[in-house]
């Protein structure tokens, strides 16, 4: 699929947007690590775009006490695919997930 072509002040408006979901992404990531928003919060606000549009691993990685490893070792055990994103878990997952953090 080609790319379509865009004008200049259309590629400085998607990159604008992309940039504001990346600070929206990490201000979010923030308040998880610092414990102001639970697991539970997150995954009740998964409709939310700036919470769908994130990849499970980084959600994990971003609550206190996870890293990496212990993500990738909770993922593995639910069997998630280490590129899916909140809005792409299933309710079998979803359900684990909460059982497991919420």
């Amino acid at each position: 699929m080609a790319l379509p072509n865009l004008s200049e002040a259309d590629r400085k408006a998607a990159l604008k947007k992309a940039a504001e979901a990346r600070q929206k992404r990490a201000e979010l990531r923030q308040q998880i690590k610092a414990g102001t928003m639970s697991f539970a919060d997150v995954m009740k606000a998964s409709g939310d775009p700036i919470v769908a549009r994130m990849k499970v691993s980084t959600l994990l990685e971003s609550l206190p006490g996870f890293g990496k490893a212990k993500a990738a070792k909770i993922m593995e055990e639910l069997e998630i695919s280490e590129s899916r994103r909140v809005q792409g878990l299933g309710a079998r997952q979803r359900t684990m997930l909460m059982e497991r953090l919420g």
